[in-house]
């Protein structure tokens, strides 16, 4: 964020930090459909990614034998990123659980085609480091 209180993009230095210090992520809206973004980008970074990854969706139970939680309230741990692949509109939402987390992750990521100006703004404020409309598959390949 600037002095004034405006959300800045984060630089190639930050995503690098970013990405290298990250080992817990969580998914929210991981989908069991492989035609999906949010299975790619799992399907991906299980693969090739030192992640641990937890997959968040109130409406499955499971991808490919791997759980599936209802919330983010729900995961074993707090991870250190909460990578989103939700509609735009829920993403205030999604907001408020993350800060609701004791203690909170380090990073909010909004993939691909998200962006909420409030949102980075007030995750920012409250200590979030703040990524919007890039992929972390994406990132995770070109930075790691």
């Amino acid at each position: 964020m600037t002095s004034s209180g405006e959300w800045t993009e984060p630089e190639a230095d930050d995503l690098r930090r970013i990405l290298a210090e990250t080992r817990t992520v969580a998914i929210v809206g991981a989908s069991a459909n492989p035609m999906r973004p949010s299975y790619g980008v799992w399907e991906s970074l299980r693969a090739s990614s030192h992640y641990e990854l937890y997959l968040v969706n109130p409406t499955i139970t499971d991808v490919d034998g791997v759980p599936a939680y209802p919330s983010l309230a729900d995961l074993p741990v707090v991870p250190d990123m909460v990578d989103v692949f939700r509609r735009s509109e829920e993403l205030p939402a999604v907001l408020r659980d993350v800060l609701a987390l004791d203690p909170r992750p380090k990073t909010l990521w909004l993939q691909q085609g998200l962006w909420d100006e409030q949102v980075a703004r007030d995750g920012a404020a409250a200590g979030l480091q703040v990524v919007m409309d890039r992929c972390l598959k994406v990132d995770y390949a070109r930075y790691r």
